[in-house]
């Protein structure tokens, strides 16, 4: 069986089908695994080059033990306190603390009365977390049938699938910053709040009352945790080998070519860019969609990140910073309505050295910067260096202090680098957005239609996009070989 990319979906299904007694093999076109969690190590400083936050840490837990171990047996996570926090301006910092009653306080001094409220928005928050963990995500979205369950179509509406996160958050809260608070999760998803059904307030939940974390070491350990336990189990790795092209004899892939070698399987899962593999490495008659078919859908955002090293201790910053002193809908507009470069940009600034002296030089600071933009942009240095400093000017406003001379090295990775590295469709950082219309069962299947061998896992199939959803993605579609194999 040959599992086509290293990511967390690609590890995922290897492990579970290796646990199973499969003969596995994992091709990977980059040096690492990881896919978007890559990282890389220079002049003292370890950076992270995807995914920063650590939510819902019980769908990690479930992983490890599925083969009777724990994150702890990989890496040492901590809990972040304050969780992150929120620039509103140069003397509004909302510090979003980790103990609900310290949370709670802190609604109430934006909004009277709002801590009630909160309490009522997460409790409706668990369930669908409970639910929607346990009933949807682990479902392959074959079809609608899978949901024809009493107990599911029941919990629909309470679900609020058919409501908007916007509508439903701004039913409980007036305040605009709280508002902004509760709705920025989301954006992990790759959709406005008015266009994400408010069954995702479970992201709330994730945020708030699991806590956010931090796996030392970085992000990359849970991609050396996983990689290592995927060896125990005897999964098979080949680095630096991108698959080029297939045979197809009988309706199913007899040979898969790289840029080294040729192999041939049972059973191959494309746990690599959908898009890609479907669109540019079948040929036409063997794909499920069309060319317009991807071109309708709706994709998560693209970013540019900044990956920077600074030669002092920085103040006024935490772990995780958002930087909200720009217009949120305006933002939002330019990314999914009109979709062009912003022209006043929200950012994100992660400063794990904040946590982890590991990860810079002593007296350093590791800074990770990302500014979510539409997919499919045009995007050069020029463009680059614009919002460089645009952020840079910002930021050191916004936090009282000089950086930009002190920063000893700067990398920059947006557009161009995603579809290099990762083949991503029009350069998106995220996958497919998590729309009404594109979840579930309305995703691209995990099944091909053409190829009686092949399934895809990952972030533009179900569940969807995020670190957590990927390990879930793997370990269902390994369920589906598994059927396959038995048939």
């Amino acid at each position: 069986m040959i599992v086509i990319g290293a990511g967390f979906a690609g590890l995922s299904a290897a492990t579970n089908l290796a646990a199973e007694g499969c003969d596995v093999l994992v091709l990977e076109k980059n040096e690492l695994p990881g896919g978007r969690a890559r990282k890389f190590e220079t002049e003292g400083f370890v950076f992270d080059m995807g995914p920063s936050w650590y939510w819902m840490p019980d769908v990690f837990d479930q992983y490890f033990a599925r083969f009777g171990k724990s994150p702890a047996d990989y890496y040492d996570l901590v809990r972040l306190d304050p969780s992150y926090s929120v620039f509103f301006s140069k003397d509004e910092v909302m510090k979003v603390p980790a103990k609900m009653a310290e949370l709670e306080s802190l609604f109430e001094q934006y909004e009277e009365g709002s801590s009630q409220h909160l309490r009522q928005f997460l409790k409706e928050a668990a369930y669908k977390y409970k639910v929607g963990m346990n009933e949807f995500v682990h479902k392959p979205g074959h079809s609608i049938w899978e949901f024809a369950d009493w107990r599911v179509i029941k919990s629909l509406f309470k679900l609020q699938m058919f409501t908007s996160l916007a509508s439903h958050v701004r039913k409980l809260f007036k305040n605009k910053k709280l508002i902004q608070l509760l709705e920025f999760p989301v954006l992990f998803l790759g959709a406005t709040p008015e266009n994400t059904p408010a069954l995702y307030s479970l992201m709330n939940y994730a945020d708030m009352s699991l806590g956010t974390w931090y796996p030392k070491g970085g992000m990359h350990e849970i991609v050396k945790g996983m990689a290592s336990l995927a060896k125990e189990k005897g999964v098979e790795f080949k680095m630096n080998e991108a698959v080029v092209d297939v045979a197809i004899e009988n309706g199913k892939i007899s040979k898969l070519t790289t840029s080294k070698g040729t192999y041939s399987a049972d059973l191959i899962i494309a746990a690599t860019d959908y898009h890609h593999f479907e669109q540019q490495i079948l040929p036409e008659a063997a794909r499920t969609y069309s060319t317009s078919y991807w071109e309708k859908r709706t994709m998560a955002p693209s970013s540019l990140l900044f990956y920077l090293g600074v030669n002092k201790k920085l103040k006024n910053l935490q772990h995780h910073n958002l930087f909200f002193d720009s217009d949120f809908s305006q933002h939002a507009k330019e990314i999914y309505d009109t979709p062009k470069w912003p022209s006043d940009p929200l950012f994100y600034v992660c400063v794990p050295s904040h946590t982890d002296d590991s990860v810079a030089p002593e007296g350093h600071e590791n800074v990770f910067v990302l500014i979510p933009t539409a997919p499919g942009l045009e995007d050069n240095e020029e463009v680059r260096q614009k919002y460089f400093d645009v952020v840079m000017d910002r930021l050191e406003d916004l936090t009282g202090q000089e950086i930009r001379d002190h920063i000893i090295y700067k990398r920059s990775f947006a557009h161009q680098d995603f579809v290099k590295d990762y083949n991503a469709f029009k350069g998106n950082a995220y996958g497919l957005a998590n729309t009404l219309l594109q979840t579930a069962f309305l995703k691209p299947k995990m099944k091909s239609k053409k190829i009686k061998n092949l399934l895809y896992t990952g972030q533009l199939t179900t569940p969807g996009p995020g670190v957590p959803p990927s390990l879930i993605s793997g370990q269902v579609v390994a369920g589906e070989a598994l059927r396959l194999l038995q048939t």
